[in-house]
Parts: C-alpha cells; structure tokens; sequence
C-alpha cells in the first residue's frame, strides 16, 4: 500500500505540506521534460504488426478511458459526478500493442461521455485529418482500409475507428468482434496496470482541479517507462506484467 504524505514526512522529518509539494514538483518536471518525449506514437509498422500478429490487422491502436477519482470542485460539481455516483476526471487514451500509452488527454468531468470527450480530443481532429497515421491503406475484398484504431461501443464508428458489431450477429461477425475484443483487451490491461502501479490513482486524492491532471500525466510517462524497460511492479523485473484479471 503507498505511504501516506504524513507517513512519508514523519520518516524524514518534515511536515505533511512539505512532502505534497515536492511530489508536486517531480510530478511537474516529469510531465514538462518526459511527456512528449514518452508519451509518443513511434514506430508505427511495428505496432501495426503486432496488432496483426493478435488478430487484426492494420491496426494503429486500441483507445479506452477510465475515471480518476478527485474531490468535489468547488464549481460545477455536479458535472464531475460519474455514473458510479462518484466525483471524477475522465483519463482517455489509446495504447500500442505491448501497452504502452501512445497519447493522453484528461481532464474532461467524469459525467462527460466518453464519445463526447474522444470528439473534442487532438487525437480525434488529427485522425480526422489523416495526419495521426502514415497513409498506409490495404485493401479488404473490394474495400481500402486505412490503419485503424479500436474502440469499445462508447466509441463513434468511423473510417479509421473499428467497434464491435451488436445486435444479432452471423458467423463472420463474431469472428470479427472476437479479434477486435482480443486485441482491445490491450488498452484495458495497461489501465489496469497503471491504476495497480500507481494505486493513489484508485483513491480520491486531495489534490485540486488543476493538479490532479499533472500527477496523472507523470504517472502515464512512469507507466511507459516501466513497460518499455519491462519492469513488472507485481512481481519483479521480467514477470508476467499484467494486472491482476489480464
């Protein structure tokens, strides 16, 4: 279980406000030397090949959200109420193929859709656009297929954005909603993973409005890091690096 800020100051001998603002001040100096930096879409082939190598091809990406509990703002608090009754900011943000963050955007209130808050995101306007992904298209039957993202129903259905089939379904289209759930399945395991890395993200905090998305950013960059080194914070370098359920 993580210490609490008067635990940690009581082992080095400074007050509870003293240990919140230097977790403050590294949060801060992760999040403007190592976001852009960590928190990037790299290599593209490689992951569209491992996203083949699962099941689905062409494929850029898997995209989910998931809330931040926080305390309850001061203003407009009702708007930060979330379907599961409690005060929260929406974390939203696709992976790679090994789990590892590829951008992020947080701070929407938790009451907000997660389809409405993927609308008004960089991510959505640059997918838009077509300049998120090299223009790599292969063609299906008679049909071109853009490198894609994955999404759960939340999700808008769009060129480059694949969602599961619902409703009655044939043979072909469980077999397709069966590949796009094995490899989405990716995103809600790095999500797992980074609420179980960093657990204060489990919990509501203290922190304000405007801090709570620095602590989350920096958290995000240290739960690539950790992925890209495989360091596995369940059970030790080179382990299984899944969360409990993944």
């Amino acid at each position: 279980m993580p210490d609490s800020y008067r635990s940690v100051g009581n082992q080095f001998g400074v007050g509870k406000s003293t240990v919140g603002a230097a977790v403050m001040q590294v949060d801060k100096a992760i999040t403007e030397v190592l976001l852009r930096k960590v928190v990037t879409l790299e290599n593209v082939q490689v992951i569209v090949d491992g996203f083949a190598a699962m099941g689905f091809p062409n494929c850029g990406g898997a995209i989910d959200g998931t809330h931040i509990p926080i305390l309850a703002p001061e203003h407009q608090g009702t708007q930060y109420i979330n379907r599961k009754g409690y005060f929260s900011m929406v974390l939203q943000a696709p992976v790679d193929h090994k789990g590892r963050f590829t951008n992020i955007n947080m701070g929407w209130p938790g009451r907000v859709h997660d389809a409405r808050v993927f609308r008004n995101t960089n991510l959505f306007k640059w997918l838009q656009q077509g300049t998120y992904f090299p223009d790599q298209k292969i063609t299906i039957g008679d049909v071109e297929m853009p490198i894609v993202i994955l999404g759960d129903p939340a999700y808008p259905l769009m060129p480059w954005l694949m969602k599961p089939y619902t409703g009655s379904l044939d043979r072909s289209q469980k077999l397709f909603n069966y590949r796009l759930s094995k490899c989405r399945m990716v995103v809600e395991c790095a999500l797992g993973r980074l609420k179980g890395h960093w657990r204060s993200l489990l919990t509501r905090s203290d922190l304000s409005q405007t801090n709570s998305p620095i602590v989350i950013s920096a958290c995000c960059v240290l739960h690539n890091l950790c992925e890209s080194k495989g360091e596995d914070l369940y059970g030790g370098v080179g382990g299984s690096g899944k969360s409990p359920g993944c």
